[in-house]
């Protein structure tokens, strides 16, 4: 099974910028892929382009990544890859220091995976206040207490009309470097994220909405990510 979301993008990253984004799920039995693909400029010559791709199962637990690659491309710069492994109780980091972590870790691209899981079996009740555990291993560091609040109920307008969402965020700040997210999931729509924004810092940020209703296709085959030598 695949699912497929398109966003329009704006943000700032030295100035006000425009894009697009897609993310994609694909399930094949309990083996998985997503793939976040962000954009930033014209579409068929964007200056900035990065992928986020996370692959594992999917268990009782929810998601389990087995592996994470983040590939940035910018314009006139070399291409940058780094890559994450999670074996049973350790995750390797993107400078090959081992951590120890949670059974129920995510990375970048499976946290918004995660919680649509949690959300649709009703292993977790949306309501206000409500705090949610997501470990989550970032490429430089782990961040094995995070968690999300529900902070409320949100309208957000879509091409498919307004539609109700569950607004999400973090409880707590990242280090430097890293980013945080928050997200606005429709349960009319499977818990999918029909908002999502992503911050680093307060100049560097982007706004990801809803571009049209998701396109879902009959199984296909996962394809392997980049197995490259990672770099920090």
């Amino acid at each position: 099974m695949s699912t497929r979301l398109t966003y329009t993008l704006l943000g700032y990253y030295n100035g006000e910028v425009h894009g697009d984004a897609q993310v994609e799920w694909i399930r094949q039995g309990r083996r998985y892929q997503v793939n976040l693909d962000v954009g930033i400029g014209p579409r068929l010559t964007p200056f900035l382009t990065r992928r986020m791709s996370s692959e594992g199962e999917l268990g009782g637990r929810g998601i389990s990544p087995h592996r994470f690659d983040e590939e940035t491309k910018i314009i006139f710069r070399e291409r940058r890859l780094v890559s994450m492994l999670f074996h049973r109780g350790q995750v390797q980091l993107a400078n090959g220091r081992t951590e120890p972590s949670p059974a129920e870790v995510q990375d970048a691209s499976s946290q918004f995976v995660q919680l649509t899981w949690l959300f649709l079996t009703g292993r977790e009740l949306a309501r206000p206040g409500l705090q949610v555990l997501v470990p989550v291993a970032l490429p430089r560091r782990l961040y094995a207490d995070w968690r999300y609040q529900v902070v409320g109920e949100e309208t957000i307008e879509t091409p498919m009309g307004p539609l109700a969402t569950w607004h999400l965020r973090p409880t707590q700040p990242v280090a430097a470097g890293d980013f945080s997210v928050e997200m606005w999931l429709a349960p009319s729509l499977q818990w999918l994220p029909v908002r999502l924004k992503i911050r680093q810092d307060e100049q560097i940020w982007i706004d990801m909405r809803l571009k049209s209703p998701p396109l879902q296709a009959a199984p296909e085959p996962i394809v392997q990510t980049i197995k490259k030598e990672s770099k920090p």
